[in-house]
């Protein structure tokens, strides 16, 4: 029997939830004595049932059913749903600075007709000079004639990809990253290669050995507040990362669009490496997705090509959001918010150390998310299915893994999304959850 005709067997079990979510496959040689095929046929299934999103295996523990294999990444949520899943920070006075601009830009017809004109990548004189005055780490600043402009940071991401690979070429992600970005390189048809962290972070010598191997097009790195780990690269790390960009000849994009909650964060790989690194970052978090601008620091030799990709990706920032962006910045407001954020961020992480004490979490007192690490014997995709029982959003460790294959048996907690008030009662239920234990139901004969 054709191995894909097996794996559409399971696929129906799935979405008939016969097979529910967070249920745990045999082992592949078991799978195979039930069926009465060869090892390796079962093999070929189950990387089928993986390449269409419908397993994980977890590292040590086996393949499971994912609790939400058709799930976009920023999904809707039924009403009442406690939202762990989103990170978009949103606090009350954003709508006023809002507004306030709006207002202004509406009264004033030459700011009017700004807003309303043709968007153009290198934006204009006056915010290149805002985003430089407020965009500094050390002696380290956003120099205006490397600047650029994207509607938002993915779409700053794609265009950084676009314009530094062909089609099948590979980039280096770190083994857990970003999932919108891991998603827009596969999109894009770019491969992506898991490269090995540890406690600081990307291994530089992972990162060469990768490239050795077979040659990388890009890298793509979060060194501050990494998503979803929360941690931070430390100075020496983010060093020897820039050294190894320079031995390999190779562009990292950095993605730094938590980077403004970690006020002591060291500075970024780009101001160590400048010629070697398209620094990326954003004001989505700091005021709000609606309204935003990505920003992108480019080498200088980069910057006609990248531009060149934001025009022909449809991926520039409009002008009406670059109008907005330097008012922001100019009158202080995106200061203010940045700094309101940061208080936030601390309380709500304060919520969470005290509620999960106990349990395994790597996270930084500084982010909006965390890192759960599951007790035996919950699997990453029974606990998610179990939480969406109990009216809770959370994603699964196997979002964020590189090689969904082997993903860990953990989830992200993005605190950002719920009123105050439920968080408490949201990681009180998660909590009460991971501490019962659990298991997922096995494959039906």
């Amino acid at each position: 029997m054709d191995y894909r005709a097996i794996a559409d067997q399971i696929a129906s079990d799935i979405e008939t939830k016969r097979l529910e979510p967070g249920a745990r496959l045999p082992p592949q040689r078991e799978f195979a004595y039930r069926k009465g095929i060869a090892v390796s046929t079962a093999a070929r299934v189950y990387a089928e049932l993986t390449r269409r999103g419908l397993i994980v295996g977890e590292v040590g523990r086996g393949s499971f059913v994912r609790a939400n294999p058709a799930a976009p990444i920023l999904g809707e949520h039924a009403p009442g749903m406690i939202d762990f899943e989103v990170n978009f920070p949103i606090l009350p006075e954003q709508s006023t600075h809002l507004g306030e601009i709006l207002g202004s830009i509406a009264s004033q017809p030459s700011l009017l007709a700004a807003a309303l004109a043709n968007n153009d990548p290198f934006g204009f004189p006056a915010l290149r000079d805002a985003v430089e005055r407020h965009f500094a780490w050390d002696d380290f600043r956003a120099d205006p004639s490397r600047l650029l402009f994207a509607g938002n940071g993915r779409q700053g991401i794609a265009a950084a990809f676009s314009a530094l690979s062909q089609p099948g070429a590979r980039i280096g992600f770190e083994a857990l990253t970003y999932p919108v970005a891991r998603a827009i390189a596969q999109r894009l048809g770019f491969v992506p290669v898991p490269l090995a962290m540890d406690e600081h972070g990307l291994v530089p010598e992972a990162l060469e050995a990768a490239h050795r191997a077979e040659r990388l097009s890009a890298l793509y790195i979060q060194p501050t507040l990494h998503n979803p780990l929360g941690t931070t690269m430390p100075l020496s790390r983010r060093q020897a990362i820039a050294k190894m960009l320079g031995k390999l000849n190779l562009t990292a994009v950095e993605d730094s669009v938590y980077g403004f909650l970690a006020a002591d964060a060291p500075p970024p790989v780009a101001a160590l490496a400048p010629d070697h690194v398209i620094l990326i970052d954003s004001l989505s978090k700091r005021m709000s997705p609606g309204a935003t601008v990505g920003l992108m620091l480019a080498p200088s030799g980069l910057r006609a090509r990248l531009a060149a990709s934001l025009r022909s990706g449809g991926w520039m920032a409009s002008a009406m959001s670059m109008v907005v962006s330097q008012h922001l910045l100019d009158r202080g407001l995106l200061a203010s918010l940045e700094q309101a954020k940061r208080a936030d961020a601390r309380r709500r992480q304060s919520i969470a150390r005290e509620i999960l004490t106990g349990l395994s979490v790597v996270a930084s007192p500084e982010a909006y998310h965390l890192w759960l690490e599951l007790p035996e014997p919950w699997r990453a995709e029974s606990y998610v299915a179990a939480a969406a029982r109990r009216g809770i959003a959370i994603w699964a460790g196997a979002a964020f893994s590189v090689s969904p294959a082997h993903a860990p048996a953990a989830v992200r907690i993005a605190l950002a999304a719920p009123p105050e008030e439920r968080i408490a009662e949201g990681l009180r239920s998660l909590a009460d959850l991971a501490r019962s234990g659990g298991e997922g139901s096995a494959l039906p004969e």
